[in-house]
């Protein structure tokens, strides 16, 4: 497929009206890529806005059937792309091709998991309280309640994953599952493959014969883009992964509005792990090799890093550090997304490693090329950790700080303080159970996914996953970013009060209860 560096707005290819063009990089050896891609400007965003909200009136109310074979469409069309698209995303991120094509096949597995989401037809929700016309004092009306698109969604692309996450990714896939036209802001960092993916949507709306205005995608470089998107008044609803920092612009732009709008942003977590004496007792080396193995994937560049470790002093913990060390001290310096994520990590490790309470434990093999990430381990006492906010901040990137506690109840001081994140794992054995009993409820006021066993990188999309949490995880603790349930975030309930059944929506009628 030719790549042109064009937007594609609706069923067009427009060249962008900002003066200034971009280019990706190639993070593995710090090179300007040779494709050229134009800039979206406010006359793009009023043409992509426009023509979501012109789609959205009859995309809304396209049958489920319909709607989930458009979903399953773009699952042919990204298909489709094969090597073309794994090569462009591993020259545009330096992620290896076994990672790139797993997050295509988890792509494509959410868009289905949506697809039949859709056909099934729970996400409407339907409540229905009958007509009561003898009751006493009052009658009571016939109640019908199910829930409706809230309208056009801007949609970022994230850096960590450019595809699960970006163009065709979770945010994309619910909103358009729950009848919401998509308006996509790609990430700058991976402008070929966001072309790409987005020219797979914009031909299966195209073959599904929907109106154009279903899907838009913009590319530039500039923050001003996201946040004109976010500002035009027929976007409804936003959905971001990115930085704390980023999210939180984006929440100020939309609170600013003549009508607000909420952001579904998912922003920072440092993801807790608790190992219980029990388990160091039994299988410290296992739990470290493990921990140094999901700290070190893809460079530590994924929203559930273990960037915090929780446990009590003694010769278990002495026994974990010290294999941990090793195994980080051997670990080999990996390719980070971009120069800026590199140079962030390098600064926050090297503010981290100065800090008067802190003790390095162990750092990676030196990088072997440009932007390279050195993994990185530290050790703090929980008194330093719970008397400096520093060590409460994410480090995006393979950086984990472990937090020695005199005891139980400090571990249990240490979660107390701790601001909102996506997971909390548990490392046990059975004699740890009724301890960790006693730290679920606390944990569960702070994370949106606890583990037992395992570790938090690894996000599994199904009916039952939440991808969230309390701020800043998230902007919304109610909500996730993965799994089925992500489809509620770009949905309003609407109640029919006495209708008679020919005037009611489908899913209403009474044929349709009865089913």
């Amino acid at each position: 497929m030719t790549i042109t560096g064009h937007q594609l707005i609706g069923s067009r290819q427009v060249w962008g009206s900002q003066d200034n063009t971009f280019h990706g990089v190639d993070p593995s050896t710090g090179q300007k890529l040779t494709l050229t891609f134009s800039s979206a400007g406010a006359a793009e965003v009023e043409q992509a806005c426009a023509l979501a909200a012109q789609a959205f009136a009859s995309y809304r109310q396209t049958t489920p059937d319909q709607r989930a074979d458009f979903l399953e469409k773009i699952c042919v069309n990204i298909l489709a792309l094969g090597d073309e698209l794994i090569d462009h995303a591993a020259r545009e991120t330096g992620l290896p091709r076994a990672r790139l094509e797993g997050e295509r096949g988890r792509t494509v597995g959410q868009l289905r998991l949506f697809a039949a989401t859709v056909r099934k037809g729970e996400w409407q929700g339907v409540r229905v309280d009958r007509a009561i016309p003898d009751r006493q004092p009052l009658p009571r009306s016939d109640l019908r309640l199910r829930h409706i698109g809230i309208g056009p969604v801007a949609v970022f692309g994230a850096s960590n994953f450019p595809l699960a996450f970006s163009v065709a990714g979770g945010d994309t896939a619910s909103a358009l599952a729950a009848g919401c036209p998509v308006v996509l802001k790609a990430h700058p960092a991976h402008p070929a493959t966001s072309e790409l993916v987005g020219r797979a949507v914009q031909q299966a709306v195209a073959d599904s014969g929907l109106h154009e205005g279903v899907f838009s995608l913009l590319a530039g470089a500039s923050i001003e883009l996201g946040g004109a998107l976010v500002a035009d008044p027929r976007i409804k609803a936003v959905g971001f992964t990115g930085s704390r920092g980023g999210g939180m612009a984006l929440m100020r732009i939309a609170a600013a509005r003549p009508e607000p709008i909420p952001v579904f942003a998912e922003m920072s977590s440092i993801n807790p792990v608790i190992l219980f004496p029990g388990a160091l007792a039994a299988r410290a080396d296992a739990i470290a090799g493990q921990f140094v193995a999901s700290l070190t994937m893809g460079a530590g560049q994924f929203c559930t890093n273990p960037g915090l470790v929780l446990a009590v002093a003694g010769p278990g913990l002495d026994a974990f550090m010290a294999a941990a060390t090793a195994a980080v001290t051997n670990a080999p310096a990996a390719t980070m997304l971009t120069p800026a994520i590199h140079g962030m990590f390098s600064k926050q490790t090297a503010e981290l490693a100065g800090q008067p309470a802190v003790k390095q434990l162990a750092r990676g093999l030196a990088p072997t090329g440009p932007h390279q990430a050195q993994a990185a381990l530290m050790l703090v006492e929980s008194a330093d950790f719970l008397s400096d906010p520093v060590w409460h901040n994410e480090v995006f990137g393979a950086s984990s700080v472990v937090v020695r506690c005199p005891d139980l109840e400090t571990v249990a001081e240490v979660i107390s303080h701790l601001e909102g994140q996506l997971t909390a794992t548990f490392q046990l054995d059975p004699s740890d159970v009724e301890t960790a009993r006693a730290l679920v409820p606390a944990l569960e006021e702070k994370v949106g996914r606890i583990l037992v066993n395992g570790f938090p990188t690894g996000v599994e999309v199904a009916d039952a996953m939440v991808h969230g949490g309390p701020f800043p995880a998230t902007s919304d603790s109610r909500i996730t970013s993965v799994g089925t349930l992500a489809i509620v975030r770009f949905l309003r309930p609407v109640c029919y009060q006495d209708f008679p059944d020919a005037l009611l929506p489908d899913s209403l009628r009474d044929a349709a209860l009865k089913r």
